[in-house]
C-alpha cells in the first residue's frame, strides 16, 4: 500500500477551473492499492480557499473523514494579481460560463487553524521513508513546508509533481511552476528523490465524453462526482483547446503510482528560470554530460525521474477500474 499526502488546486463545479485535481483525488481515494491520509491545496488553478471547499465538498459528498488542510494564498514572490486574472476571469470573457450552468458548486466550510506546510512536513517526519507527497498544484507548500522541516527531505519517500513544459508548443511555462517560480526551483534541487510529470507527457492524455459516458454508469459517488464536474470542462476545452476532449494532466500522476508502466521516464537535471523576463518561470532539463558546458555552473542536485509518454488508453483503463469500485468493497479490499 502507498501512502500519499496530496497537495492540490482543485476546481471541480468552479466555472472555468480545471478539473484533473479532482480527477486525481477521486482516483486516489478510490484506488485500494493506495491509503490517502492528508489532502493540502495551495493557491493556483484556484485560490487556495476556493480549493479547500471543492476537496473539503468531496470528502463530504463521498462520507470521507479525511483531513484537509488549507495552504498558501500566494506565491514565495511571483505577484498573484496577474495570474489571478487570467486563471478566474478568462472564462466570463470567453462567455463560456454559462457552460457551468446547473452543475452544484462546492459548499463553503471554514478551514482549520493548521497552515498546510505544518501539515504535510509533520506528517512526513513523522513518518520516514513511508509517505509519498504528490503534489499537483503550485509547489509553495511544499517549499515551505521543507524550509520548516529540512529533515523531510530526506524523510520524504518520493515527490511526484506535476509541473514544468520543456518542449511543448505554444508554451513557454506551465501553471504550476510559472504561478511560484521559486518554490519550484526550491523543490526540484532539495535533494530529495522526486518524480516529475510535465505537460509534454500530460498534454499526451485524452478524456473524452464517450469515456465519461462509461464512468458516468458506474453510479459510484466517486464516478458520479468525475461525471458532473467533468462534463462542462471537456465542453469548455474542446471550444478553446481544439481537442475532442480533455487533457487529465494530474489523474496520470496517481496512475503512475498505481501503475508505473502508464508512462515511460527518463532521468534528467531539471530546474526553473527565475530571472525577470519572458522566461521567468519556464522549465529546463538537460542529461549529462553536456556536448557545451561553458558558464554552466555544475548542477546542485541530482537527476530528476521525468515521465516521457503516456498509454492513454491504459490510463483510461486505470481510472475506469477504480472508479467503478464500490466505496464498501474498496475499503474490504484495503489491506489492514
Amino acid at each position: 500500500m502507498k501512502r500519499l499526502i496530496i497537495d492540490c488546486d482543485p476546481g471541480n463545479g468552479i466555472a472555468g477551473a480545471n478539473v484533473d485535481d479532482g480527477l486525481a483525488l477521486a482516483l486516489a481515494l478510490a484506488a485500494p492499492e493506495i491509503s490517502l491520509e492528508l489532502v493540502t491545496t495551495v493557491a493556483g488553478n484556484t485560490p487556495s480557499a476556493v480549493g479547500y471547499n471543492v476537496a473539503k465538498d468531496l470528502m463530504t459528498r463521498v462520507g470521507c473523514a479525511l483531513p484537509v488542510v488549507r495552504g498558501s494564498t500566494q506565491a514565495l514572490q511571483e505577484p498573484s494579481g496577474p495570474w489571478r486574472e487570467a486563471l478566474d476571469n478568462t472564462v466570463h470573457k470567453r462567455q463560456l460560463s454559462h457552460l457551468w450552468h446547473g452543475v452544484r458548486r462546492p459548499v463553503e466550510f471554514a478551514a482549520p487553524e493548521q497552515e498546510a506546510a505544518d501539515a504535510i512536513g509533520q506528517l512526513i517526519c513523522a513518518n520516514p521513508g513511508q509517505i509519498t507527497l504528490v503534489a499537483i498544484g503550485p509547489l509553495t507548500n511544499v517549499a515551505l513546508a521543507i524550509e520548516r522541516y529540512p529533515q523531510m527531505i530526506t524523510a520524504v519517500r518520493e515527490i511526484v509533481i506535476m509541473g514544468g513544459v520543456f518542449n511543448l508548443d505554444d508554451y513557454i511555462k506551465d501553471t504550476n511552476f510559472g504561478f511560484d517560480p521559486e518554490a519550484a526551483h526550491c523543490v526540484l534541487n532539495c535533494g530529495a528523490n522526486i518524480t516529475l510529470v510535465p505537460l509534454d507527457v500530460t498534454t499526451q492524455t485524452l478524456m473524452t465524453h464517450d469515456d465519461l459516458d462509461r464512468i458516468e454508469q458506474f453510479d459510484t459517488p466517486l464516478a458520479s462526482f468525475v461525471s458532473e464536474t467533468f462534463r462542462p470542462w471537456i465542453d469548455y476545452s474542446i471550444s478553446t483547446r481544439n481537442l475532442a476532449g480533455c487533457w487529465i494532466h494530474d489523474a496520470l500522476v496517481i496512475a503512475w503510482l498505481l501503475d508505473p508502466s502508464v508512462a515511460t521516464s527518463a532521468q534528467y537535471h531539471a530546474d526553473v528560470e527565475l530571472h525577470a523576463g519572458r522566461t521567468r518561470g519556464k522549465s529546463w532539463r538537460y542529461k549529462p554530460p553536456l556536448r557545451l558546458e561553458v558558464a554552466i555552473a555544475p548542477p546542485s542536485s541530482g537527476l530528476v525521474n521525468i515521465l516521457q509518454s503516456v498509454d492513454n488508453p491504459l490510463l483510461l483503463g486505470i481510472i475506469e477500474k477504480h472508479l467503478s469500485i464500490r466505496p464498501d468493497s474498496a475499503a474490504q479490499a484495503r489491506p489492514r
